[in-house]
């Protein structure tokens, strides 16, 4: 992937699970990369110094998504930093809370629209405004936005996840209309949707006997590490290899689900 190097892609939520792994995969193909944390900046710290090592560019960079007005910030700075946006990579989100739906409070239910909905809007608008506002690059093109939904949105997820499978859904359905909008621009805009993967949200989500339930059921037998979902962020963002791809939604799941 040798077109990568020294294109400027923005990871929220990049100081732990799948986020840190993209943003240190990125690094090892010699990009430049947002970093974004919200409260544990010793992983961040790290994952910029894991990406400087490797060869890349990294700039540190804070904020709660669910605070109106934080990804455009983040945008801007990524801009400011290394002097445009190649790829948005929209991965911070949360499975807040387990709750029956007819258990959930109003105010949970805005919780997860706060987080898992609202920022991936926000951003991708201003994404869109930014590659339009820099025109294409003459190697790069003209932008990629890679968003995360989850296998959770085909499948509804396990019990209590409803509000997390729904807004998962939402990305995917999002990801597509907007692809359709912008495509004529040169704009491709994807999905990646992972199965069960170690990562810290799963691990403090879904307890250890659930986890072992679910890993029987993978056909590949086994629970995915969050580095392999990284070889499909880094297809996405190469134009040379994906070049032609937009509106997709790609399974990274071990096999869990075969549409």
């Amino acid at each position: 992937m040798d077109d990568l190097a020294g294109r400027t892609c923005l990871v929220t939520g990049s100081s732990r699970g799948i986020g840190a792994a993209v943003a240190r995969g990125m690094g090892a193909a010699r990009m430049r990369v947002g970093v974004h944390w919200r409260s544990a900046r010793e992983e961040a710290e790290q994952v910029c110094a894991d990406i400087r090592s490797a060869g890349g560019e990294a700039t540190l960079l804070q904020g709660d998504i669910a605070e109106p007005g934080t990804v455009e910030r983040l945008i801007a700075a990524t801009v400011a930093a290394f002097g445009r946006l190649d790829v948005l990579v929209n991965n911070a989100g949360d499975l807040i809370e387990r709750r029956a739906v007819a258990d959930t409070p109003d105010e949970l239910f805005e919780r997860h629209i706060a987080l898992n909905i609202r920022p991936v809007f926000a951003a991708c608008r201003a994404a869109v405004h930014r590659f339009r506002a820099q025109g294409p690059h003459p190697t790069f093109g003209a932008g990629s936005i890679i968003n995360l939904s989850s296998i959770a949105a085909r499948t509804g997820g396990g019990g209590g996840s409803a509000l997390y499978a729904g807004s998962k859904a939402f990305v995917a359905t999002l990801s597509r209309a907007l692809a359709r909008e912008v495509a004529g621009e040169g704009i491709r805009v994807n999905c990646v949707s992972p199965g069960v993967l170690a990562t810290p949200m799963q691990d403090r989500t879904t307890p250890a006997a659930a986890q072992d339930m679910l890993r029987r059921q993978i056909p590949l037998g086994r629970i995915g590490a969050a580095d392999e979902a990284v070889g499909t962020f880094l297809y996405l963002c190469s134009d040379k290899l994906s070049g032609y791809i937009t509106g997709q939604v790609i399974e990274v799941n071990g096999g869990l689900l075969m549409p």
